[in-house]
């Protein structure tokens, strides 16, 4: 059984929103049969909330084994650098945080608030957000990008806004089982961010026919115009569904890239960025040239279900 304590530090909540709706496996079962132990949670434990500042102190001094560190939220070090604007009992929870990690096997960021610094990081940052160890698109966060846990890994990204439940759930049960979790570059589970959000989307045949809406509410890709990143995005969400029924394309809403580190984007959300005719950021592995040269060819061999708009999404 592996011993888990959850802190919240700049946080919305979501994330949590979104672990308590995991159905394979739930919370409830990853407890039950005995594969975690739940120190604290701020939603979970019924704990008077003292009870933490106990903990704290327990894991501290090394008379509490702590498996699994689990941080929620950026991590908020305004104002100067002091931390104060977010404070459990007086104390910073930065240093909360630092400290916690030195004494955990593993450190878990679920979010992109705690692996990249999320909305709270993005321009102009009031608060002095960050994440754990990426600050954004750059690594060094809190803690330095060489940083090592207690099983010799880097704090492992759960990245997401909110993360999807089961790769929270999954995740976890990996870790506690002691199963290997290989990584990506940005330190998130290749397992649930192998593929990109259009592979899987039901708008992906309109897609490479090149036809594209102008207007939401169409059946046809969001991509070329109404800002979908959903083929440069790493992410489980057309292959995993939320709740077991849909996702953002499928219900006509553009991918927001909610797993990157540059999320979200300085600029409308709902609009594609582009140089001339063409998108400035292209799907993964493709360069310019050959879009736009697939692309043409594509649209010219457009059959007539997909130019009539046949395929439901």
């Amino acid at each position: 059984m592996a011993t888990l304590l959850w802190l919240q530090t700049g946080s919305c909540s979501g994330d949590t929103m979104s672990l308590l709706t995991a159905d394979s496996p739930s919370i409830e079962t990853l407890v039950r049969n005995g594969t975690l132990d739940i120190l604290w949670h701020p939603s979970l434990t019924e704990a008077p909330s003292g009870r933490l500042g106990a903990l704290i102190a327990e894991i501290e001094a090394g008379t509490r084994p702590l498996d699994i560190l689990c941080i929620e939220g950026s991590l908020i070090t305004g104002p100067l650098g002091t931390g104060m604007f977010d404070s459990y009992r007086g104390r910073p929870k930065i240093q909360i945080a630092e400290a916690l990690a030195r004494r955990a096997r593993h450190v878990v960021a679920v979010g992109t608030c705690a692996a990249f610094g999320g909305i709270p990081a993005a321009p102009p940052n009031p608060t002095d957000c960050t994440g754990l160890q990426f600050d954004r698109e750059t690594p060094g966060g809190l803690l330095p990008p060489d940083w090592r846990s207690g099983a010799g890994l880097p704090v492992i990204n759960l990245a997401g806004c909110p993360t999807h439940p089961t790769t929270i759930t999954r995740s976890l049960a990996m870790i506690a089982q002691g199963l290997p979790l290989e990584l990506d570059g940005l330190n998130r589970p290749r397992a649930f961010y192998g593929s990109t959000v259009h592979q899987g989307c039901t708008r992906n045949e309109y897609h490479e026919y090149n036809l594209e809406e102008t207007q939401l509410g169409g059946r046809g890709c969001l991509f070329f115009n109404l800002g979908c990143q959903g083929p440069n995005t790493l992410a489980n969400c057309n292959t995993e569904l939320w709740n077991g029924r849909s996702s953002k394309p499928r219900a006509g809403v553009p991918c927001f890239g909610c797993t990157s580190p540059g999320f979200p984007k300085d600029g409308d959300l709902f609009r594609t960025e582009k140089i001339g005719a063409v998108p400035v950021a292209l799907p993964l592995g493709v360069s310019r040239a050959h879009y736009i040269a697939y692309k043409n060819l594509a649209q010219a061999a457009m059959p007539l279900r997909i130019k009539n708009r046949d395929m439901e999404p």
